[in-house]
Parts: C-alpha cells; structure tokens; sequence
C-alpha cells in the first residue's frame, strides 16, 4: 500500500460512523435554523439546507445515497452531498462549528435514542417475567446458595429477582441519559466560536436540557458513552445470569423447564437433542459488551485536552455493544414467554438436600425458646441421623427426632414440607405466594403505567 492509500485506510470512519446520519442531518438542521435565525446567516440560505438535509435523509432512508470512503465521515459525506444539491449555500452550514462538537453531539444523539429504546426493550422483558411470576406464585422449585439446594422457594419469587435487577438497569440507564443531556455543539474545536451563537435554542430544538458550559471538556467528553457501556455490561451480565440458569434448568439432570423449537437448535448429529443456543448466545453477549467498555476507557485514558483523533475508535465498539444488547433483552424476553416450567421436577428437586432444615431450627426457636445457635447445632443432628437412615425430614419418626430434642412434639411435622416452607417466609420480600403474587401484581401496575402491554 501507499503512504496515501494507508492513511485513507486508518484515517476513514465512514464504514460505521454512517449509523449517525439521522443524527447528523437532525443537529445540522438545528444548528442551520439558528444561524438563520441570529442572522449569521441568511434565512434564505438557512431554508436551503433545510430542504437539502431533508432530501438527503431521503436519499439515505431509501438506500439511494452513495457514502464515499474518500470523504472520511459522515459529516464529510452530508456536507459533499447538501454542496451537490444546493450549491455554495451549503458551505454556510459549517459556520461556528467544528467537526469536533459535531461528533459530539451526533454521538451524543445516537446513545440517548438507544437509551431510550433500551429502556423499553427492558421494560418488556420486566412484564413479561412478572406476568410468568404471577403465573407461577405458588409452584415450588429449589432455591440455591453455592448451587446447593439450600431452601424452597417459588418459581414466581425466583423470577421476580430478575425484574429488580432489570428495574436497578433501567435506573443507571436513566442516570447516563441525564447526565448525558447537555448539547456541545456549538463548542466549535475546543475554545468556542466568536459569532453571536444561541447554544439554547439549539439546546431546545434538540430537546437538550442545556448547553455544556466549558467548550474544551464538550469536545473531549466521552464519558456518556462509557457511563452507558458500564451500566450495559451490567445489565448483560444480568442477562448472563438468567441465561446461564436456563441452560442449567433445561439439562435431563434438573428438567426445570422446556424451550420450543423457536429458541432452541437441533445437533448436526444427534438427533434427540434440542440445544438452549438462544440462551447460550445471551449469555455470551457479555463479553463482547464488557470488552467494548474497557477498550474505550483505555482509550480515554491518556488523552490531553481536548479533541484527538483517538477518538475516532469510540463508535465502532459502542455501537456494536449496544446492538448486542439490544438483541440479548429481545431474545431473553422472547425465552421468557415461551418457557414452560416442569412443576413435578421442581417440586421434587425442592425435597431434596433437605431443604426444610432451616425450619425446624426455627420451629425450636420459635416453639422451644432455643437460641437460634443451639438450635442449628439440634437441627443438624436430626438431619445426619435423617440421612444415616436414608430418610427425609418428613420421614423420620417423632421418637427419632425426640431422641435428639426430647421436647420435640408432633406440631414440628407441620413445617417439614416445601409448601409449608414457602407458605411461612411471608417477610417483606419473601418468597410466601401471597408476597409473589402481590409483588408481581404491584411491577405488572407500575410498568402498565409506563405504557408498558403485554
């Protein structure tokens, strides 16, 4: 390669930083109106490129328009295209901006409209799990700590931790778009621009809550585009978690819960298998999401004041992270409407590890006047006398559990089942059915409040 074709090679964004057209044509617009309007420019001049932005929004909608590599970006390219249209009136658009607050607020644009659909995209999967928990309030399954069954719980309460995570994601979402809500166009390449600018009619017409008030941080700020990269990887890891207890639940060894042919796959040469790739490739999409947040935060990391050209590698990895996320909730939503739990596997697999056994050293709490401490020391007697004799709690007679705690009488037998065990944690945010069936009833209100449907 030449010294020229190599430089066009590294230097060219065009490739993906076309994804910012809309945004690009919207600020541009704005910023024409308000030269028009300070009279920076003519109005005549500032209705041209109006009309030229428009007919080249059209153009890129319908797929007519011819993005060329030579021209480096999108600003380059819109602007080559509105010269081609409307003549010399076009080379007025530029006027007391850079390509550096440019860019700024173009990529500013593009995250917060995805901020925005994102929160709708998770808002969907949150209705869509607290209607399976509705659902799904009383039925039994295991609950785990080391991926040991430690004590009941149900199917509902289980899905209903999903929609606060969801619900915490939506909140960081929420905060980037805030923060994130101050227009640096007109911030010019980093020190502002002498001409009689109104940054907040801009800032208006851009639904901005403010200008930014120092032109060389406006320039070099991408902190909002790590700020949503963060709280994207924490959401995908989320959306890991879930995923990856799927691909466990859906294993012949736990038999939790069925997936139909739309979210699982075929072995090329197995026939009896049906593979949970959706879920697998969810919860792949972490590592994706997470590198592209720690490679522009290595990215930023160096850079003086203001604008360098190391940013040019902001947008790639951003819009590539957000897209995968964006697919990641769609598809975990989808999985979520069509699973369908086995309810006898769970509610065997919730007898099983002796689960009930935090009841009974709460029964001699509660019924004894034991300390809690003694009390887990009485309780595990019973359960290894229990499993010396292959029994379960239930099973094992009263003068065998009395040959332990002689006090122990026949009312200990009404805790020893799951359905017991869940019936009794009716503590705020407990895993009762009637706590479930509330809570879910409560996130199903709130979200159809937020225009949230099935």
């Amino acid at each position: 390669m030449s010294p020229a074709e190599i430089m066009e090679e590294i230097n060219a964004s065009i490739g993906f930083d076309k994804a910012l057209a809309p945004h690009d044509i919207r600020a541009s617009k704005a910023h024409a109106a308000m030269l028009g309007q300070q009279g920076i420019i003519s109005k005549d001049d500032a209705k041209k490129i109006a009309a030229g932005l428009d007919r080249i929004a059209g153009e890129i909608e319908r797929g007519e328009f011819v993005f060329q590599r030579a021209l480096e970006d999108i600003h380059m390219n819109v602007e080559s295209r509105l010269k081609d249209l409307i003549g010399d009136a076009a080379a007025r658009l530029h006027t007391a901006r850079s390509r550096n607050d440019q860019v700024a607020t173009d990529f500013r644009l593009y995250v917060r409209a995805w901020i925005d659909e994102a929160d709708a995209a998770l808002a969907a999967l949150q209705m869509a799990l607290a209607r399976k928990a509705e659902a799904h309030s009383a039925l039994i399954m295991p609950g785990f700590t080391h991926l040991q069954p430690a004590q009941p719980v149900t199917f509902g309460h289980h899905l209903l931790a999903y929609v606060e995570m969801l619900g915490r994601d939506r909140g960081r979402f929420a905060d980037a778009r805030k923060r994130l809500n101050e227009l640096p166009l007109g911030s010019a390449a980093l020190a502002g621009t002498s001409f009689p600018i109104d940054r907040k009619r801009t800032a208006e017409a851009l639904e901005f809550d403010r200008p930014t008030a120092n032109s060389l941080d406006a320039v070099s700020d991408r902190d909002f585009a790590l700020e949503t990269l963060a709280a994207a990887s924490i959401a995908a890891m989320h959306l890991s978690r879930f995923a990856e207890e799927i691909v466990l639940w859906m294993t012949p060894q736990f038999g939790f819960v069925r997936l139909s042919d739309r979210f699982t796959t075929g072995s090329s040469i197995m026939p009896q298998k049906r593979n949970p790739d959706a879920a697998e490739l969810a919860r792949a999409k972490v590592g994706r999401i997470a590198a592209a947040f720690q490679g522009l935060l290595i990215v930023m990391k160096g850079l003086p004041l203001a604008y360098a050209k190391d940013m040019q590698e902001d947008k790639e990895q951003t819009f590539d992270a957000l897209a995968s996320l964006r697919l990641a909730i769609v598809a975990m939503t989808g999985m979520v409407g069509d699973m369908e739990p086995d309810a006898d596997a769970m509610r065997a697999a919730a007898g099983g590890g002796y689960s009930t056994a935090t009841d009974i050293a709460d029964w001699l709490v509660r019924k004894l006047g034991m300390p809690f401490r003694e009390a887990h020391h009485v309780t595990g007697r019973i359960v290894a006398l229990a499993e010396s004799q292959g029994l379960t709690l239930d099973q094992l007679s009263l003068p065998a559990m009395q040959a332990v705690e002689a006090r122990i009488s026949k009312d200990i037998f009404a805790v020893l089942s799951p359905e017991s065990s869940v019936r009794s944690r009716v503590s705020y945010g407990g895993t009762a059915p009637q706590n479930v069936r509330k809570m879910a009833r409560a996130w199903i209100k709130r979200l159809e409040k937020q225009g949230v449907s099935d």
